[in-house]
């Protein structure tokens, strides 16, 4: 069957569907969590963090928050990264799924102190002022309007700045990773999910649609492609 990649794809993935145990998701998570590594899904975000940080003493720390955290991967990267760096560093996620926050926890070495949390971020309530909203592989689960929705909202929270790591919707990456996942015997979730979630995901003109609709001006944000068909969304304030 031919499949258009001209607009998002409206089909469901089974991760946001289907009941699973908890050592099943975990193990799907796991695998998510080795995808991530293959395709150096956490570089780009790192490197927008080191700049925009960079004018900032020494001594700051910075509130990080995390929105759709999963197995907690990225946050215990950002974590490290903290250390190497020297900076200070308040890490918190939401996730919706109160499986992630048991597993991200046990997947986090003791002494680690991250803050995971289960919810909707949009009930979140902040102890201290956010910096910085980081979402990675997490947008193509919303519509358009959902989308607009969380701009406007991150624009509210995010002191310093906000950054959107996800999918560029391409045949390549979509045939290229159904195959390596199916080779690789990732969990059943990350074979079904991964082309979907290609399917689902974006192109500038999506986003140029999405940030207007947000009410950002263009110019504002900035749409930067990078390696492993990925497409990331940042603004600095």
């Amino acid at each position: 069957m031919s499949r258009s990649f001209a607009e998002r794809s409206p089909e469901t993935e089974w991760m946001d569907t289907e009941a699973v145990s908890l050592d099943d998701y975990r193990s799907c998570l796991k695998d998510l969590a080795t995808v991530n590594v293959v395709t150096m899904t956490h570089g780009p975000i790192l490197k927008w963090l080191d700049r925009a940080t960079r004018h900032l003493n020494p001594q700051d720390r910075v509130t990080i928050l995390d929105v759709g955290y999963g197995y907690g991967d990225l946050l215990r990267r950002i974590h490290a990264w903290s250390r190497r760096r020297n900076r200070p560093a308040s890490l918190i996620g939401v996730d919706l799924n109160p499986m992630s926050e048991l597993i991200a926890r046990a997947a986090t070495p003791p002494g680690v102190g991250i803050n995971y949390r289960t919810g909707n971020v949009f009930d979140f309530q902040p102890e201290r002022p956010i910096d910085f909203i980081i979402c990675s592989q997490t947008t193509h689960h919303m519509s358009n309007e959902e989308l607009a929705g969380f701009v406007r909202w991150m624009e509210r929270v995010a002191t310093r700045g906000w950054y959107i790591a996800d999918l560029y919707r391409h045949p390549i990456p979509f045939h290229f990773f159904r195959a390596l996942s199916w080779a690789a015997g990732w969990h059943r979730f990350v074979r079904h999910d991964g082309p979907i979630s290609i399917a689902r995901s974006f192109r500038r003109k999506d986003w140029e649609t999405i940030l207007a609709s947000a009410g950002l001006k263009p110019g504002t944000a900035q749409i930067r492609w990078y390696p492993a068909f990925r497409l990331c969304v940042s603004r600095l304030k």
